[in-house]
């Protein structure tokens, strides 16, 4: 593999003129991967490291859709909804950036290597610290404000009340960065956090396209035309188009599988713009 590797400082041409401009910005970056996409625009999707199943779907897909745009995706490289993330967006060959709590010799969390190689060899991989800074109880908080401050936005997927990404949010206030988050089942844990963030005056993401038209972007070809779905996605539309209206559990009922699950998915595809629910009912949404 080769290793593409950079430093650029506060009077660099490359340094991001967003985050020049947060209170205290790095002073140099150690960078290594593709240096363009230090200068698009961006948007961060992060999340915590314990997730449910619609975490890691609602991650997955939007990673994918921004992929499909012109942003690159800025998160941290954490297991959990960042992975995802990142996976979505080069499952469909976009852009990603992960900012690094260590030096960028390190690899944490381990398992998270080969997606690590794959971001330098497609992406871009950025750490404010030596390569062999093996990180510590400060420095991955500490990431969470570049995370923020190269992006536009920041959309926080799932998140419990002590999560780190609660910690991204803030900074994305401070910065003066739109904060989004996914609603999620009060009764969740993992939802508790961005559940939160929407009380205290985060913008709902409900459809993921709301984010481009904020920014002023164009959607992706993929939002006119017939969008890619998953089996189970597949399979609960084609019963939504059986029968417009039907319960939840009842869809459940047909596919003989758990009503968690079920909701979790329809979650998503409420998201992807297909259908809304109301009242337990779900119908389609055109």
């Amino acid at each position: 593999m080769i290793k593409k590797d950079f430093e650029i400082d506060r009077d660099s041409r490359l340094y991001p003129e967003l985050l020049r401009q947060i209170p205290n910005p790095p002073k140099k970056l150690f960078c290594r991967g593709n240096p363009e996409l230090l200068e698009c625009r961006k948007v961060a999707v992060v999340g915590s490291r314990r997730y449910s199943l619609y975490g890691k779907q609602t991650a997955l897909m939007i990673g994918k859709y921004f992929g499909k745009t012109e942003l690159a995706v800025v998160s941290g490289l954490a297991s959990g909804i960042d992975t995802f993330a990142h996976t979505g967006v080069l499952e469909v060959g976009g852009s990603t950036i992960a900012v690094l709590g260590t030096g960028l010799d390190r690899n944490y969390p381990v398992k998270n290597k080969p997606l690590q190689e794959e971001i330098t060899e497609k992406g871009l991989v950025i750490s404010e610290y030596e390569n062999d800074f093996s990180g510590n109880q400060y420095s991955f908080p500490a990431r969470n404000r570049i995370i923020s401050g190269l992006s536009e936005g920041v959309v926080v997927v799932e998140a419990g009340s002590s999560s780190g990404s609660l910690i991204t949010a803030q900074f994305a206030g401070e910065q003066g960065r739109t904060v989004y988050a996914v609603p999620g089942n009060i009764n969740s844990q993992f939802s508790i956090g961005t559940n939160l963030l929407i009380r205290d005056g985060a913008v709902p993401l409900v459809v993921v396209k709301d984010v481009l038209l904020d920014m002023g972007l164009e959607l992706p070809e993929e939002s006119e035309k017939k969008i890619a779905l998953g089996g189970d996605e597949t399979a609960i539309l084609e019963i939504v188009k059986r029968n417009n209206g039907i319960h939840v559990n009842e869809i459940a009922h047909i596919m003989n599988k758990n009503i968690g699950k079920i909701s979790a998915i329809i979650t998503v595809l409420e998201i992807k713009g297909i259908v809304i629910s109301h009242g337990g009912k779900i119908h389609l949404a055109n």
